[in-house]
C-alpha cells in the first residue's frame, strides 16, 4: 500500500480513533472534491453493480448538514478514485 494512502483518515472512522486509517487487506476508492475530499472509502467486498452506482454517504459537513448525504460516483478512467457529484438532504 502506498505511504501517502497510510497517513490518511477513513471515511466513517471514529474521530476519537488513535488510528483512523487503512487497515491491511481492505479495498479504499479515495474520495475527490466535495466535503469528504482526500477520505477513503472502504469498498472491500463490494460487487461490481455495487461499485458502478453512486455512494451516497451520510455526512454533517456537506450543503445541508446533519442528516444530509453527499454523493460519490466512481471514476471510470481511475477506479480507484470517487469524484463527488453533489449533496442532497
Amino acid at each position: 500500500m502506498d505511504d501517502s494512502i497510510l497517513r490518511r483518515r477513513v471515511y466513517g472512522a471514529d474521530h476519537e480513533d488513535p488510528d483512523p486509517g487503512p487497515r491491511p487487506g481492505r479495498v479504499y476508492g479515495e474520495l475527490v472534491g466535495g466535503p469528504l475530499d482526500g477520505l477513503l472509502l472502504d469498498v472491500t467486498g463490494w460487487s461490481e453493480q455495487r461499485l458502478a452506482e453512486e455512494a451516497r454517504l451520510p455526512t454533517e459537513i456537506g450543503r445541508y448538514g446533519p442528516g444530509g448525504r453527499t454523493h460519490y460516483r466512481r471514476r471510470a478512467a481511475d477506479p480507484g478514485r470517487w469524484d463527488w457529484s453533489g449533496d442532497s438532504p
